[in-house]
């Protein structure tokens, strides 16, 4: 099973500007059509308006990062509705938003064709549909070889924007002779209170692209730092282009003709660049608009092909969909997407339905917001999102509320057309979907406090997602592992001796007695709550007397049995185990005590470990196996070599680049416990733990 989980794991592949380009790409195409609509409700104000609107976007956008740190997995709105609300609001939001984001994604590519016009006279569905099985193919070639075009349209769509907010900047405040004067900002709300209203509700829908890289967070490296950061950015920028851009157009473009454009880039463009030959006027507009619309219709296919990805995984959806090619790409489901984006494209006013279907996104939106009020009061302590939103929950309850408010402001069809919408997703769940899962989301681990039952589950898979995850930078495994008390048993032992052993070990660190540890110990095993797999064992219990976490290490040649309750639901595990390893922790930090706990469990997965574990010699070589690779070096000191330098000087004559430090020395049998005034000797064998760059240079320094 193991080994199948991680055939159709996607790749991590996607850095920091990556999620940056995917979340900014969708959102600039729409700067290309909406700023006449909107002014035509609003006046010179819609600037304004696309400020407020971005004020609105901050709650979905907290909230999804928060989730997408969590669970850093394919299907985005679908996987964190699913485990938060359950099935039946996941199968909503999930196929919900994978026909939504299908509908956008061709609105983008029929949205080409107001500016094609301007040059040339093209049928526009035909193009459409060839560009979405170029993009289609390109998705399926793989996320990293998408995104990498992702880069060049969004920065092509960036560079020209930024010489049209410059010179319109210019003209704004009279610098130089630019040909041309600055319209008036009075009346600034021509229709008052209300029309700035409901022009948010129409200009909120132009950042809704923001959270769609949250569908590709299990692909994204480093997602506890880059996703938030990553959408953080985009967002400030759109917001700059929208607000800025937004007032330079309602300057230049006389009311009457921006009321009813569809391409108002291109008449202010008209007017700030008056002096250049018309052709440049219109590569200046026709270059980024172009860039801007393909990079949506780009980004649209790959978040959207990820729903159906994690649905399938879910048996929501036939497993076809999630197999994950050589590619390490979900090709059926991208198919499958890009032949419904044609069949849309080919058969519906994609304009208007793609408007109309607005509301389905603010409804999902605000659902996002309960499902982290939903997360956070469940206490599952495998919850462990490396970003958390600020000002919870009031943010969450405002941005649970204002999506609904819009919508109403929206008026009946947008409601109609969620309604529907919806009632297709609830006639999919209960005619396919429902009697295929088992599982229950969050919130009856809310109940669970309120007296109503729980899907332990859930919890389960959270632990897994962090083993996937990793470390954060702040967790001290490295330095836990090599201050670890270690047991050697070469002859056979049962598990309570080992216990028993490993608790008086502790109990010399700890404000604790060694009765209280046996006791958790074995308690942690008689009910299932002890891992134990590939011939290894993690007891673990985290105490409030405990300032840090402390581990001992015990190796049983021999092997020895661990035997958990049946009565709680678990078998009696037959396999002998070779490693055990005891884990205390603070009992503030549940957090850090479950991926500390994962990186073992993830070091004992690793088909390596096993042999290397059972040859090691002596304590040194033991730590050395569980170590990170990158975050330690061994070095042997030696005459006649680059490390020989050190010989005969004492530790704290030894430079170190910051963050490493001499963990463990190694002399003959002996292991001695470093120190400042310790003398290095020929043969003397270190063992060194720090930050990668620290060690990479100290290893281009000493070798090892």
């Amino acid at each position: 099973m193991a080994e199948l989980a991680q055939a159709k794991r996607l790749s991590k592949e996607l850095s920091l500007f990556d999620v940056f380009v995917i979340s900014l790409g969708p959102m600039l195409s729409v700067f290309f059509l909406i700023p006449g609509l909107a002014a035509a409700k609003t006046g010179p104000s819609v600037g304004l308006a696309f400020a407020l609107a971005a004020f609105l976007m901050l709650p979905a956008m907290w909230s999804k990062a928060e989730l997408a740190t969590a669970m850093p997995k394919a299907g985005g709105t679908y996987y964190f509705l699913d485990r938060s609300l359950g099935p039946m609001v996941g199968t909503v939001g999930g196929l919900g938003t994978w026909l939504v984001l299908i509908l956008k994604s061709a609105f983008a590519l029929i949205g080409m064709g107001a500016y094609l016009t301007l040059v040339m006279d093209l049928p526009i569905k035909p193009v459409a549909v060839a560009l979405t099985v170029a993009f289609a193919l390109l998705n399926v070639v793989g996320a990293k070889e998408s995104s990498g075009v992702q880069r060049y349209l969004v920065l092509i769509v960036l560079g020209v924007l930024t010489v049209f907010l410059v010179q319109g900047a210019l003209t704004l405040f009279g610098v130089g002779d630019q040909g041309v004067r600055a319209g008036g900002f009075s009346p600034f709300m021509t229709e008052g209170a209300e029309g700035l209203v409901a022009t948010m509700g129409l200009v909120v829908v132009s950042y809704v692209g923001l959270t769609k890289v949250a569908s590709v967070a299990e692909e994204v490296q480093d997602p506890d730092r880059n996703i938030p950061l990553g959408m953080f950015l985009a967002l400030l920028t759109a917001t700059g282009i929208y607000v800025v851009g937004a007032a330079i157009i309602v300057a230049v473009v006389e009311p009457a003709a921006l009321y009813s454009s569809l391409t108002p880039v291109a008449d202010a463009a008209d007017r700030l660049f008056h002096q250049l030959p018309h052709w440049i006027v219109l590569s200046l507009v026709l270059i980024p608009a172009l860039a801007a619309f393909a990079s949506a219709g780009n980004a649209g296919i790959m978040s959207a092909s990820r729903y159906p990805l994690a649905m399938a995984r879910d048996h929501m959806l036939p497993r076809r969909f999630a197999h994950v090619g050589r590619s390490k790409t979900p090709g059926c489901a991208i198919v499958v997407t890009a032949v419904l984006m044609i069949i849309v494209i080919l058969t519906l006013d994609v304009v208007n339905v793609a408007k109309l279907a607005s509301a389905f996104q603010l409804m999902v939106f605000g659902l996002i917001n309960l499902a982290v009020i939903v997360m956070r009061e469940s206490r599952i302590e495998s919850y462990d999102p490396g970003f958390r939103s600020p000002f919870y929950p009031w943010i969450q309850i405002v941005g649970l509320l204002a999506p609904f408010f819009l919508i109403a402001e929206m008026g009946l069809l947008p409601l109609a057309f969620t309604t529907l919408l919806v009632g297709v997703c609830l006639a999919w769940y209960f005619w396919y979907a429902r009697e295929r899962v088992t599982r229950e989301g969050a919130v009856f681990h809310w109940f669970e406090r309120l007296g109503e039952r729980r899907f332990d589950g859930l919890d389960t898979e959270l632990r897994g997602i962090l083993k996937e995850k990793g470390l954060r930078a702040e967790d001290p495994f490295d330095e836990v592992v090599a201050r670890a008390l270690v047991i050697d048993r070469p002859g056979k032992v049962t598990f309570e001796d080992v216990v028993s052993d490993a608790s008086d070990r502790l109990a010399g660190n700890l404000p604790v007695t060694a009765d209280r540890l046996t006791a958790g110990f074995l308690h942690g095993a008689r009910t299932g709550a002890t891992p134990v797999a590939h011939g290894a064992a993690l007891p673990h219990v985290r105490l409030q007397e405990a300032e840090a976490p402390h581990m001992v290490i015990v190796r049983s040649k021999s092997g020895l049995t661990v035997e958990v309750g049946e009565d709680f639901g678990h078998a009696a595990h037959d396999e002998r185990v070779h490693a055990v390893f005891f884990l205390v922790s603070p009992d503030d930090n549940p957090g850090q005590h479950l991926r500390i706990l994962a990186q073992v469990a993830g070091r004992v997965d690793d088909e390596d470990f096993m042999p290397a574990w059972m040859a090691c010699e002596g304590e040194q070589e033991l730590k050395e196996v569980l170590l990170r690779d990158e975050h330690y070096l061994s070095l042997r000191l030696r005459t006649g070599t680059q490390s020989g330098e050190l010989i005969g000087r004492s530790l704290r004559d030894v430079s170190m680049p910051d963050g490493c430090l001499v963990a463990l020395v190694r002399r003959g049998r002996d292991s001695i416990v470093p120190r400042g005034r310790t003398l290095l000797q020929a043969e003397d064998r270190l063992t060194i733990i720090g930050e990668p760059a620290g060690i990479q240079e100290l290893t281009d320094r000493y070798g090892g």
